[in-house]
């Protein structure tokens, strides 16, 4: 059995919908919490698998959060040696950062759904699925990123160009979140809801309006992508 290491920032942040899917291709799962576990422990290449998920804080925030530190040196290494990984949002950054790039204030807030623009690169890769029907994804993140030299752009949004990117042939970075769950996000609004008070235009009864509309889905489509993804890293 293969095994995935998850490093999880805040709990209702998790793997959503790809815990399942790991787990039907033949892997154990393992979380690791941010800030209480000893991330700096951890051997780099160790697992056959790495995902750092989102949270709400920076990758520039490493004075206030040391641990940040341990995953940006965990990250390097697996980027280096191009071991297969993942990074949704704020592990997106990460890797950009472990990269040597700079990460930084949008110049928009994304919280809410909106649809995907697929380059060409991202149309013939895994992603296709996300963008099926033209079914909008959930966006939650007031920072992006330079692209470093080697990488490649995968998807943009109307209001930030970075959204996803691939990184040599098995280490992947995601600023969108296509692991969430129709279930799951009422977690998400009550854990956020200071961020959604506080954001213009954005309420929780619109947010949930649209979760109804296109969470199911994006599941779907989620699900599709990742099932390919996890082949392609083999």
């Amino acid at each position: 059995m293969k095994n995935a290491l998850v490093i999880r920032h805040v709990a209702f942040e998790d793997l959503g919908l790809f815990e399942k899917v790991l787990e039907n291709t033949g892997y154990s799962v393992r979380y690791l919490e941010a800030g209480m576990d000893e991330l700096s422990s951890i051997e780099p290449l160790s697992p056959d698998l790495l995902i750092v998920l989102g949270g709400p804080i920076s990758a520039n925030d490493g004075d206030q959060y040391p641990f940040i530190n341990d995953e940006l040196n965990i990250l390097k290494t697996r980027l280096n040696e191009d071991a297969p990984t993942l990074g949704i949002c704020l592990g997106a950054q990460l890797m950009i950062k472990s990269l040597g790039e700079k990460v930084y204030p949008a110049t928009e807030k994304e919280l809410g759904w909106d649809r995907l623009l697929l380059t060409e690169e991202g149309r013939s890769s895994p992603l296709k699925h996300i963008s099926a029907e033209n079914t909008p994804v959930l966006h939650w993140h007031g920072e992006t990123f330079d692209l470093p030299e080697g990488a490649t752009l995968l998807a943009s949004t109307s209001k930030v160009k970075h959204q996803a990117f691939s990184w040599k042939q098995k280490c992947l970075g995601l600023q969108f979140h296509p692991e969430v769950t129709l279930q799951g996000m009422e977690r998400w609004f009550i854990g956020h809801t200071l961020e959604i008070e506080q954001t213009p235009d954005v309420s929780v009864e619109g947010l949930l309006k649209d979760t109804q509309k296109y969470a199911n889905a994006m599941e779907a489509h989620g699900r599709a992508f990742f099932e390919e993804w996890l082949l392609s890293i083999i």
